[in-house]
């Protein structure tokens, strides 16, 4: 008896053990900052739509590696490193498209640029 009650703990316990070591709290919370980024990017007008675009898709393309690291259960050091440089890449793009000289602060879906002087 006290062998099937030890088989039925390890059989349970076995898919919570692989689930805890593909939790990726981190990626995910960083995942969640970018993407409020892009979102205050386009509410500011410091954004276009078609720069959020651009940046929503290589979000997902971040968002598409972390499934496929998280695929087999367990996410390794190696893995990890790929998910950090790939959010550190989008985060730069981010960066500068925040910052480079097309906005659209009138939020017409047309490209303002400051005059030159």
């Amino acid at each position: 008896m006290k062998q099937i009650r030890f088989v039925v703990a390890v059989a349970l316990a076995i898919p919570v053990l692989a689930f805890a070591q593909a939790n990726t709290p981190r990626v995910d919370q960083r995942q969640a900052k970018q993407e409020q980024r892009i979102d205050q990017g386009v509410a500011s007008g410091s954004l276009t739509q078609r720069e959020a675009n651009r940046l929503e898709r290589g979000q997902g393309r971040v968002d598409a590696m972390e499934n496929q690291a998280k695929s087999d259960g367990v996410v390794t050091g190696r893995e990890r490193a790929q998910l950090h440089r790939a959010q550190n890449r989008q985060s730069e793009r981010i960066h500068a498209q925040k910052h480079d000289r097309q906005h659209d602060y009138k939020h017409n879906a047309r490209v303002d640029r400051p005059r030159r002087r």
